[in-house]
């Protein structure tokens, strides 16, 4: 199964987005002050900020790491662009912008939960973060396992194949994700493809349990890198490929870092997944945006919410304060 040319806009995704407006217009309004605020402290050079290697988390974390896996409750245009430089306060090795991240402490303090966040502009090579604790991935390392299964095979995929994958990335199709874990060798095939990736904190689930993947925020933003960018081992047709199926996500699972989009044409992919022995969610999103003109890629990690919207509504109010801050700090 091949993907259309073009990302889908339907009808359905902006009704559904003037409903998630409204759900999130409160938290909204804090952000736009808190945002403001960070944007001052971040010119009077009075804040210190919380970039995500010094800050370990948001709040207390919630997961319990000897959960066994529910995978049937787990989730029942290409952009090309090479790094090109840093900005004048990035750290040269790793691209992180102090004030970027010290903006984006500003904007996050006043949100409630347990969760990270990296944004990243892969035109300048700019990126800011907030916690560096590691979640458990639910269904966004279908993203994860999709790359794999490409750079393992050079990109040629069988027609199973392709069509697993659509499933697995479009419906989040738990059996279609199981298929092509199984068919990169499970566990340790998946970590083999991490390496070569550049993602350092990530460990897959073993048991079969791929949805109990660890990962981190920062981890996360580096696996956008490898599908968004030319700073990846997979070819340009395996990232133009796995971006197209990002783009068609079905429209009942494009909430998240969509909420911070200006473009209208975000690929992305969702996680979500309660766990066994709290009842809590994990709710998650990766993917790309556009925001003020800049392409930019958004991962947000969160756990211990006390229902699925709950989750949602959390990742769509960090996600949005954090590209806001982001995209006020000059570049």
């Amino acid at each position: 199964m091949t993907a259309p040319s073009e990302p889908r806009t339907s009808s359905r995704r902006q009704e559904r987005r003037t409903r998630r407006a409204g759900r999130i217009r409160r938290a909204v309004a804090v952000v736009v002050v808190l945002s403001a605020l960070g944007a001052w402290l971040v010119l009077s050079r009075s804040t210190t900020g919380a970039p995500a290697s010094a800050v370990t988390s948001a709040s207390v974390p919630s997961a319990d790491t000897a959960d066994t896996a529910d995978d049937t409750a787990d989730d029942a245009a290409q952009d090309p662009t090479a790094d090109s430089g840093t900005t004048p306060d990035a750290d040269p090795n790793t691209g992180a912008n102090t004030d970027a991240d010290s903006a984006l402490a500003a904007a996050l303090d006043g949100l409630d939960g347990h969760f990270a966040v990296t944004v990243t502009d892969p035109g300048s090579g700019a990126t800011a973060g907030w916690g560096g604790d590691a979640f458990v991935t639910a269904s966004i390392v279908k993203v994860d396992i999709l790359a794999a299964l490409l750079l393992d095979n050079d990109g040629v995929l069988t027609g199973d194949q392709r069509a697993a994958a659509a499933l697995m990335i479009e419906q989040s199709d738990n059996d279609a994700a199981t298929a092509l874990f199984d068919a990169v060798g499970g566990a340790p095939g998946l970590d083999r493809a991490n390496a070569a990736f550049g993602l350092t904190g990530t460990v897959a689930g073993t048991d079969g349990f791929w949805g109990l993947t660890s990962t981190t925020a920062a981890d996360q933003a580096r696996l956008l890198r490898v599908v968004f960018t030319a700073d990846s081992p997979l070819g340009s047709a395996s990232r133009a490929y796995l971006a197209k199926l990002m783009g068609l996500v079905a429209d009942d699972q494009d909430w998240g870092v969509s909420a911070a989009d200006q473009g209208g044409a975000v690929q992305l992919k969702n996680g979500w997944l309660p766990r066994d022995s709290t009842g809590l969610w994990v709710v998650n999103s990766i993917g790309r945006i556009e925001y003020g003109g800049r392409s930019l890629l958004v991962s947000v990690l969160s756990d211990g919410s006390a229902s699925e919207d709950a989750g949602i509504a959390l990742v769509e109010s960090v996600a949005t304060a954090a590209v806001r801050a982001f995209a006020a700090v000059p570049q």
